[in-house]
């Protein structure tokens, strides 16, 4: 048999203060306010470039590049078209036959080798898969490398490590800070 038992300390009472229901609604309006503010904060801050470190690696990449008598190697440019220190030079191997506009939005399938340039260990191989990624979600290296060839082209790209993996350790790639890397990819598809 059920007995029903009458719980008082259940029952609540609404009590309408208009004091209370003023400072409820600043409160609310102000958690509203820091919440949008906190919201808007960029999380991910880019690495802070080390002059010493983009130094470092130019000097790297360019005594790679004369070492290995590799012909034909360009530094890309910045915006206004004239060289700086973006770290990052390419050689087109193949250009590819087909015309081809990227934007960050772009899907990329791409075959590609990731090597450390300093010691020439492969670090990561797609093999015969043929992985697609956005092109605004790759290394900033491959964002303003890839452009350069069409699709069906291949290039190599000497990524300095501001524009890569920056100063961040990589542990599933087995990569140490400020890594310079060395890529060789084939663009089999770009869609937008």
């Amino acid at each position: 048999m059920l007995k029903i038992v009458n719980l008082p300390y259940l029952f609540f009472k609404k009590v309408n203060l208009p004091i209370t229901n003023k400072v409820m609604n600043r409160l609310l309006w102000f958690c509203c306010c820091v919440l949008l503010f906190t919201a808007c904060k960029k999380q991910d801050d880019p690495a802070v470039i080390n002059p010493d470190q983009a130094a470092t690696d130019d000097q790297i990449i360019q005594k790679y590049i004369t070492d290995n008598g590799i012909t034909g190697a360009k530094r890309v440019e910045n915006v206004l078209g004239r060289p700086d220190t973006i770290g990052v030079w390419y050689v087109i191997e193949k250009q590819g036959p087909v015309n081809t506009l990227y934007s960050l939005a772009s899907n990329i399938t791409v075959g590609f080798t990731g090597r450390e340039l300093t010691s020439g260990r492969q670090f990561a191989t797609t093999g015969d898969v043929h992985p697609a990624y956005r092109l605004g979600e790759v290394i900033r290296g491959w964002q303003v490398g890839l452009p350069k060839v069409y699709k069906g082209g291949i290039i190599r790209l000497l990524v300095s490590s501001r524009y890569a993996y920056g100063p961040y350790r990589q542990p599933l790639l087995g990569l140490d800070a400020n890594a310079v890397l060395d890529f060789r990819i084939e663009v089999f598809d770009v869609t937008n």
